[in-house]
């Protein structure tokens, strides 16, 4: 039977695959969407959540005693929330985005979304 040795390999050759097998197959890794709550309560929307990212979805409940709505100004959304209910929203975009009430114009506010 013969014996066969295996090639040596050269301290290099290991390096540049090791660096090569480090790599992330397509860049690198986009973050997981996260989920984000906002509270209607006392005739006003809870404070808006930092850190928004396309994909992401906030969470709308109204803890308030009147119905109130998360309406986009773009129009890229409308909530209806009945009094003690919830609604979701997928972010679809990046930019700042002013929301309102349709009920009641004065409750205001805006989501700043990254890509």
């Amino acid at each position: 039977m013969t014996v066969r040795s295996l090639p040596s390999f050269r301290p290099l050759s290991l390096a540049v695959a090791a660096a090569v097998l480090a790599l992330p197959p397509f860049g690198p890794a986009a973050a997981a969407p996260s989920v984000h709550t906002i509270v209607i309560d006392k005739m006003k929307f809870g404070p808006a959540p930092a850190r928004l990212h396309v994909g992401d979805t906030i969470i709308w409940i109204n803890r308030d005693m009147f119905r109130h709505s998360a309406t986009a100004r773009d129009k890229s959304f409308n909530i209806e929330l009945a009094p003690q209910t919830s609604g979701k929203v997928v972010l679809r975009r990046a930019g700042t985005i002013a929301f309102y009430c349709i009920y009641h114009p004065g409750m205001t506010g805006s989501l700043s979304v990254s890509n």
